[in-house]
């Protein structure tokens, strides 16, 4: 799933290349996902890599000089 910006740029950019590689967190059985969160038709994706890093939270968050 996209977020933001990357909703309206990276469909059309994975249509267009002859080879979509699709980098994912999980991979999960068929039909467990919303069709309508489904931003590229399987289609277009020829190769599924499982991301293995780590998901992070920290942020570094900083406060306005006093």
């Amino acid at each position: 799933m996209f977020r933001k910006t990357a909703r309206n740029f990276n469909p059309p950019a994975a249509t267009c290349g002859k080879i979509c590689v699709a980098e994912v967190e999980e991979i999960v059985p068929a039909g467990s996902l919303d069709p309508d969160h489904i931003h590229v038709p399987g289609i277009y994706v020829h190769r599924l890599i499982q991301g293995q890093h780590e998901k992070r939270i920290e942020q570094r968050t900083t406060r306005a000089a006093a």
